[in-house]
């Protein structure tokens, strides 16, 4: 059995019942025009007439076009005016299910706050939590699992979440990241499937899948930590994924903290380790947790210049206005640092560009004054300005980064600077 067919709007007819249904339905929608309704717009379009109220069923069909295009500012202006977010068409889709299936968390966080039936099913009488986890979508399988979903229905074809993560699922990044987020939010695991008789380890057996099967062994052979705290912490500084999640199975706390004061998610984020760091965020770690020097698991990304962490921590919402025990936002170290890459990818996120450290320098300043002067800094240089920051900006004595490159004698930093004027 092979992963089931996107559910996609309008999938669920053949065509010859579209055009016998077309034909019946026609006169009507003609008639409708001419009555309380405007011509027929685009998914998302408003299509009553000014001064004429749309129904609710109206809205609805309106949110859950807008719920397909993932667009989130049209859906939370339709939910204000009354849409359903859990009303359902003839396939069963609904605006929540479709954030589910579809992997849009954003819209999924609407809904959650427009009180979405979490336990809603659909037409394989699947909740959200097994539409999520067919698709390997490990941070809405996190965000369900901490909202209070029925975590161990069954469907209609006799799987659970943990049984559709790795029949219909890969070997693959997500769908390991899926598993071990299942694993630590504490599903049923041992329940054979409704179909083969076969329970997620024997599945993962069956498909060749080793890291699943990894994950799923583990589980079945884990005994209790003693100590579920200290064994996170352990895990995340040496990237035990799979450890991680048995410890938060156990109970760990997601922000117990070591002898620093570092959070795990801080501790692998520190190592780079990116499969712990995926478990940790989709399980609602805090990316803002300060340790005793002031490091949050964001600050460091700038300092590792991973960009790999940077793209695992943008979920969680860090704030990126926080500032290091040097007074600089991620961009200024690793700007200093010659990360060329995540200065490329941090520049795009509306971090602040000209934020002033305490020694009164910015990125573009560090990037001149302690850098090299070389292929990486200069690379920088131009990925600063070219996305806005502000070369006349001088430090504590007024000294520009054009100034301070033809001091140093870095004679390309210059000519970057000069051409910027």
């Amino acid at each position: 059995m092979g992963r089931r067919a996107a559910r996609g709007p309008g999938s669920s007819l053949p065509v010859v019942a579209l055009v016998v249904v077309a034909l019946v339905v026609a006169p009507v929608i003609v008639l409708a025009s001419t009555s309380d309704r405007d011509v027929v717009g685009t998914p998302g379009e408003a299509t009553t007439r000014p001064g004429v109220p749309a129904s609710g069923t109206d809205l609805d069909e309106q949110l859950r076009d807008a719920a397909w295009a993932n667009d989130v500012e049209r859906a939370r202006q339709l939910v204000a005016a009354g849409a359903d977010v859990d009303a359902q068409d003839s396939t069963q889709q609904s605006a929540y299910l479709i954030a589910t299936s579809e992997g849009y968390l954003d819209l999924l966080d609407l809904t959650l706050a427009a009180g979405a039936d979490i336990d809603a099913k659909d037409g394989w009488n699947g909740t959200g939590l097994i539409r999520a986890a067919e698709r390997g979508h490990h941070l809405i399988v996190g965000r369900l699992l901490r909202a209070g979903i029925d975590k161990d229905h069954v469907n209609r074809i006799g799987y659970q979440a943990v049984h559709e993560a790795v029949w219909f699922g890969a070997d693959a990044a997500d769908e390991l990241a899926t598993v071990q987020v299942l694993v630590a939010g504490g599903v049923e695991l041992d329940r054979p499937s409704g179909t083969e008789r076969l329970t997620a380890l024997q599945m993962a057996r069956e498909r060749g899948y080793p890291r699943l099967e990894r994950v799923l062994d583990a589980a079945r052979r884990h005994r209790p930590f003693t100590d579920p705290d200290a064994a996170l912490l352990a895990a995340a500084a040496s990237g035990e994924a799979d450890a991680v999640a048995l410890a938060l199975r156990d109970g760990a706390r997601l922000e117990a903290r070591d002898s620093a004061g570092r959070t795990a998610l801080l501790l692998a984020s520190a190592e780079d380790h990116v499969e712990a760091a995926r478990v940790l965020v989709a399980m609602g770690a805090d990316p803002d947790a300060r340790d005793d020097r002031q490091d949050t698991p964001w600050l460091v990304t700038g300092v590792t210049g991973s960009v790999e962490m940077l793209e695992t921590l943008l979920p969680a919402d860090p704030d990126l206005t926080l500032v290091n025990r040097f007074g600089g936002v991620s961009v200024i170290p690793a700007s200093e640092r010659g990360h060329v890459e995540y200065v490329r990818r941090v520049v795009t996120t509306g971090i602040d560009l000209d934020h002033v450290n305490r020694l009164g320098w910015t990125a573009l300043l560090e990037a001149v004054v302690l850098g090299d002067g070389g292929v990486r800094h200069q690379e920088v240089v131009r990925i600063l300005l070219a996305a806005g920051a502000d070369p006349s900006i001088g430090d504590r004595e007024g000294v520009t980064a054009l100034e301070h490159a033809e001091r140093l004698g870095h004679a390309e930093l210059a000519a970057i600077l000069r051409e910027a004027g």
